[in-house]
Protein backbone atom coordinates (compact mmCIF):
# COMPACT_ATOMS: atom_id res chain seq x y z
CA UNK A 1 0.00 0.00 0.00
CA UNK A 2 1.13 3.26 -1.00
CA UNK A 3 1.96 5.65 1.90
CA UNK A 4 1.91 9.62 1.36
CA UNK A 5 5.48 11.21 0.97
CA UNK A 6 7.31 12.70 3.78
CA UNK A 7 9.02 15.80 1.92
CA UNK A 8 8.68 17.63 -0.94
CA UNK A 9 10.77 19.80 -2.94
CA UNK A 10 11.17 23.31 -1.98
CA UNK A 11 10.41 26.29 -4.82
CA UNK A 12 14.45 26.99 -5.28
CA UNK A 13 14.82 23.28 -5.89
CA UNK A 14 11.79 22.92 -8.29
CA UNK A 15 13.23 26.26 -9.87
CA UNK A 16 16.45 24.52 -11.08
CA UNK A 17 14.39 21.60 -12.43
CA UNK A 18 11.71 23.42 -14.30
CA UNK A 19 14.81 25.59 -16.12
CA UNK A 20 16.36 22.31 -16.80
CA UNK A 21 13.05 21.03 -18.33
CA UNK A 22 12.45 24.12 -19.99
CA UNK A 23 15.61 23.87 -21.67
CA UNK A 24 15.65 20.77 -22.76
CA UNK A 25 11.62 21.43 -24.36
CA UNK A 26 13.25 24.07 -26.48
CA UNK A 27 16.07 21.70 -27.33
CA UNK A 28 13.89 19.25 -28.53
CA UNK A 29 11.33 21.46 -30.50
CA UNK A 30 14.16 22.74 -32.34
CA UNK A 31 14.97 19.15 -33.14
CA UNK A 32 11.19 18.71 -34.51
CA UNK A 33 11.56 21.44 -36.21
CA UNK A 34 14.43 20.63 -38.10
CA UNK A 35 13.70 16.88 -39.21
CA UNK A 36 10.31 18.11 -39.87
CA UNK A 37 11.71 21.14 -42.13
CA UNK A 38 14.49 18.22 -43.55
CA UNK A 39 12.27 15.66 -44.02
CA UNK A 40 8.67 17.16 -44.59
CA UNK A 41 8.62 20.26 -46.79
CA UNK A 42 11.14 19.07 -49.47
CA UNK A 43 10.48 17.24 -52.16
CA UNK A 44 13.03 14.28 -53.40
CA UNK A 45 14.48 15.93 -55.82
CA UNK A 46 15.26 19.36 -53.19
CA UNK A 47 16.32 17.16 -50.76
CA UNK A 48 19.18 15.30 -52.86
CA UNK A 49 19.57 18.96 -54.45
CA UNK A 50 18.93 17.71 -57.67
CA UNK A 51 16.75 20.23 -59.91
CA UNK A 52 17.51 18.64 -63.32
CA UNK A 53 14.50 16.35 -64.86
CA UNK A 54 16.32 13.57 -65.23
CA UNK A 55 15.06 9.97 -63.41
CA UNK A 56 16.34 8.98 -60.16
CA UNK A 57 18.55 5.78 -60.24
CA UNK A 58 17.10 2.94 -57.85
CA UNK A 59 19.16 3.19 -55.15
CA UNK A 60 19.42 6.80 -55.09
CA UNK A 61 15.63 6.69 -54.16
CA UNK A 62 15.75 4.07 -52.06
CA UNK A 63 18.49 5.95 -50.01
CA UNK A 64 16.59 8.97 -49.88
CA UNK A 65 13.41 7.02 -48.90
CA UNK A 66 15.69 5.42 -45.93
CA UNK A 67 16.64 8.87 -44.86
CA UNK A 68 13.34 10.52 -44.92
CA UNK A 69 12.04 7.72 -42.82
CA UNK A 70 14.86 7.24 -40.23
CA UNK A 71 14.25 11.21 -39.53
CA UNK A 72 10.55 10.95 -39.22
CA UNK A 73 11.99 7.86 -36.48
CA UNK A 74 13.92 10.52 -34.35
CA UNK A 75 10.99 12.75 -35.09
CA UNK A 76 8.88 10.16 -33.61
CA UNK A 77 11.32 9.59 -31.02
CA UNK A 78 11.90 13.37 -30.08
CA UNK A 79 7.66 13.88 -29.57
CA UNK A 80 7.98 11.32 -27.47
CA UNK A 81 10.42 12.99 -25.13
CA UNK A 82 8.55 15.75 -25.30
CA UNK A 83 5.72 14.83 -24.10
CA UNK A 84 7.78 13.10 -20.86
CA UNK A 85 9.14 16.57 -20.41
CA UNK A 86 5.67 18.12 -20.64
CA UNK A 87 4.89 15.70 -17.96
CA UNK A 88 6.90 16.42 -15.87
CA UNK A 89 6.87 20.42 -16.04
CA UNK A 90 3.14 19.71 -15.01
CA UNK A 91 3.83 17.97 -12.17
CA UNK A 92 6.18 20.75 -11.07
CA UNK A 93 2.92 22.86 -11.34
CA UNK A 94 0.98 20.43 -9.32
CA UNK A 95 3.74 20.23 -6.78
CA UNK A 96 4.41 16.28 -7.24
CA UNK A 97 7.77 16.74 -9.27
CA UNK A 98 10.32 14.69 -7.91
CA UNK A 99 8.32 11.96 -6.15
CA UNK A 100 8.26 8.39 -7.25
CA UNK A 101 5.07 7.26 -8.80
CA UNK A 102 5.24 3.83 -7.14
CA UNK A 103 7.03 4.24 -3.35
CA UNK A 104 5.87 8.23 -2.88
CA UNK A 105 9.35 8.58 -1.62
CA UNK A 106 11.35 11.30 -3.10
CA UNK A 107 13.60 10.79 -5.81
CA UNK A 108 17.34 11.45 -5.50
CA UNK A 109 18.28 14.40 -7.18
CA UNK A 110 21.97 12.64 -9.27
CA UNK A 111 18.66 10.90 -10.94
CA UNK A 112 16.51 14.30 -11.80
CA UNK A 113 19.58 15.72 -12.91
CA UNK A 114 20.57 12.96 -15.46
CA UNK A 115 17.22 12.08 -16.45
CA UNK A 116 14.49 15.45 -15.28
CA UNK A 117 11.31 13.87 -16.49
CA UNK A 118 11.91 10.60 -14.36
CA UNK A 119 8.62 9.54 -12.55
CA UNK A 120 10.49 6.72 -10.72
CA UNK A 121 13.07 6.30 -8.38
CA UNK A 122 16.22 4.04 -8.98
CA UNK A 123 14.79 1.02 -6.89
CA UNK A 124 11.35 1.40 -8.87
CA UNK A 125 12.73 1.87 -12.24
CA UNK A 126 14.68 -1.11 -11.81
CA UNK A 127 11.93 -2.89 -10.19
CA UNK A 128 9.65 -2.34 -13.28
CA UNK A 129 12.40 -3.11 -15.73
CA UNK A 130 12.94 -6.54 -14.30
CA UNK A 131 9.25 -7.31 -15.48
Amino acid sequence: MKTKARKKMNKKELKVFKELLLKKKEKIVEGIEHVSADSLKKSQKEASGDISSYTYHMADVATDNYDREFSLTLGGAEREMLYKVTEALRRIEDATYGICEDCLKLIAKTRLKAVPHAKLCVKCQETKEEK
